[in-house]
C-alpha cells in the first residue's frame, strides 16, 4: 500500500506540472465566469423572506418619495379567505403605549383571564400577510388625510391603527368637533380622523332605551357631518351595517317609505334592512362622486369596510353573551343570513359606484373585506370585559353581566383589517405612479 501511494504522489507532481501552465492562461476567464453566475443568482434570492411574491414591498424607510416603488404582479393577494393560525409573536402594542385605546376595549386592564385571542394570525389561502409595519404605514399618508367616516366599530378600528402607529411616533390630538375626532402626524404632515356617522346618510340616531325608541334615517341626503370636509380627504374608509338592524323609521325627503323592527303610529310599513343599507351606501358614494369628482378635485381613494359580525349567543339586548376562547374553523362557520346579506349589498354598489366613475382620473373604489375573518372570531370580543373585573363580587344570576360581542378587544383581530389596510394603500401608491 506504501509503495502505491508513494507513486501516486510522484505521478500526481509530475501532472501538475505540465499542467499549470495552461491552468494559467485559462484562470481570469474561469473567475470572471464564477462572479457573474453568483450575482446572476444573487439577484433572484435577495427579497425579504417575510414578503410575499405579490405584494408590494417598501425598503426605503427613509424617505417613501425619494425612490421608486418596486413593482407588483398584476394579480394582487386576495386576503378575503384564509384560517386563522396559531402564532408565538406577540402584539405589536399594549395598554400601557396607547393613550387612544378606549377602557372598554382593553381587555386585559379590564381582567380578562384567558390571553389565548392574541396568538394567532390570519393566514390567507393563496399568500402571506406581512406584519404591520408603522414607519412605512407614515410614509404612504405622508401629507393625506385619511377618514374614516362610520359607527363604533370604524372607531374601534381607527383606535386600533393610532395604537399601532403610537409604536414609533405619538400623534397630536386636535380635539373634538362636535362627533369628530382628529389626530396630526407632523413628522409626515399625515391626518387622520374620525367622524360619527352609523348610517353615512343623514340620521338621529337615538338611545333605545330611551323615548322614541327609534332611529330616524334620511336615505335621500349624507350626512353633513363628513359631506362639509370631502375636498380635504384624500383617502375615505367607509362602513356601515350595525345600526341597520336596530329599530328605525326611514324617510325618503320628508316622507316616511318605511321602518325596520318596529311598527310606530306613522309607519306600518315593514321594508326590512336590504334596502336601507343599499341606498344609504349608495347615496354616499354618488356623493363622493359627485362632489369630489365631478367638481375637478381628482384624486382619491374610497374603500368600503364590509360588515364585521357579531357573535353574540342569545338576544344582544337580553343577557346575550360572547364567551368562546378559540376561534372557529372554516368549516365550523360559514357566512350567511344577515351577515352575508350585508357583505352581499355592500360589495354590489361597489361595483355600481365603480362603473359609475371609471371615467374620472385617479378616482378608485376599493372594498376591505373582513367579513370571513371576524367571523371566525367568537373569541376577539370583550364580552364581559368591557367593565373592569366583572366577576370581581362573583356572578348574580338575577342580574347577568353585560356582554360586548360586536366590538373587538385590543390589541386583537381589529389589528389584523390595518395589517391589510397597508397592503392595499401599498398597490395604491404604486399604481399612483403608474398613472
Amino acid at each position: 500500500m506504501r509503495g502505491k501511494r508513494l507513486i501516486f504522489n510522484i505521478s500526481s507532481k509530475r501532472f501538475s506540472k505540465k499542467l499549470l501552465p495552461s491552468a494559467s492562461y485559462a484562470l481570469p476567464p474561469i473567475v470572471l465566469l464564477c462572479f457573474s453566475l453568483y450575482f446572476f443568482c444573487l439577484s433572484f434570492t435577495s427579497s425579504p423572506a417575510n414578503e410575499p411574491p405579490n405584494s408590494l414591498s417598501i425598503t426605503n424607510h427613509s424617505s417613501l418619495s425619494a425612490s421608486p416603488l418596486p413593482p407588483v404582479y398584476e394579480k394582487p393577494c386576495d386576503y378575503t379567505n384564509g384560517r386563522w393560525v396559531r402564532t408565538k409573536r406577540g402584539p405589536l402594542y399594549n395598554a400601557t403605549n396607547c393613550p387612544n385605546m378606549k377602557e372598554k376595549q382593553n381587555c386585559i386592564a379590564n381582567g380578562r383571564p384567558d390571553l389565548g385571542y392574541l396568538n394567532w394570525r390570519w393566514k390567507p389561502s393563496e399568500c402571506n400577510l406581512p406584519r404591520f409595519d408603522p414607519n412605512t404605514f407614515l410614509q404612504l399618508i405622508s401629507n393625506k388625510h385619511v377618514a374614516f367616516v362610520g359607527d363604533s366599530v370604524s372607531r374601534n378600528h381607527l383606535q386600533s391603527l393610532l395604537c399601532m402607529l403610537t409604536t414609533v411616533t405619538k400623534p397630536n390630538g386636535l380635539g373634538h368637533e362636535g362627533s369628530n375626532t382628529r389626530w396630526h402626524f407632523p413628522s409626515h404632515n399625515a391626518m387622520l380622523s374620525f367622524y360619527w356617522s352609523p348610517f353615512l346618510v343623514d340620521g338621529v340616531d337615538r338611545k333605545i332605551r330611551r323615548p322614541p325608541h327609534y332611529n330616524k334615517i334620511y336615505l335621500d341626503r349624507v350626512n353633513a357631518r363628513w359631506e362639509n370636509d370631502i375636498d380635504q380627504m384624500d383617502i375615505i374608509v367607509l362602513s356601515l351595517g350595525h345600526w341597520f338592524l336596530v329599530p328605525s323609521v326611514i324617510y325618503w325627503g320628508d316622507k316616511v317609505i318605511g321602518c325596520m323592527n318596529r311598527l310606530v303610529s306613522n309607519c306600518t310599513t315593514e321594508i326590512g334592512f336590504n334596502g336601507p343599507i343599499r341606498r344609504a351606501l349608495r347615496t354616499a358614494l354618488n356623493s363622493i362622486i359627485k362632489k369630489k369628482v365631478k367638481k375637478g378635485n381628482n384624486g382619491i381613494d374610497v374603500i368600503v369596510r364590509t360588515y364585521s359580525p357579531s357573535h353574540f349567543e342569545g338576544a344582544w339586548d337580553k343577557g346575550g353573551i360572547c364567551s368562546k376562547t378559540k376561534p372557529y374553523r372554516e368549516w365550523e362557520r360559514q357566512l350567511e343570513g344577515e351577515d352575508a346579506e350585508i357583505r352581499r349589498i355592500q360589495l354590489e354598489e361597489l361595483e355600481r359606484a365603480k362603473g359609475k366613475a371609471k371615467k374620472f382620473r385617479r378616482f378608485r373604489l376599493e372594498v376591505l373585506d373582513v367579513t370571513k375573518l371576524a367571523l371566525l372570531r367568537p373569541d376577539g370580543h370583550p364580552g364581559a370585559y368591557m367593565n373592569p373585573f366583572p366577576f370581581a363580587n362573583g356572578i348574580n344570576p338575577k342580574k347577568p353581566v353585560q356582554n360586548d360581542c360586536v366590538h373587538w378587544c385590543m390589541p386583537g383581530v381589529v389589528d389584523t383589517w390595518n395589517e391589510i389596510f397597508i397592503q392595499m394603500l401599498k398597490n395604491m401608491a404604486f399604481r399612483n405612479q403608474e398613472e
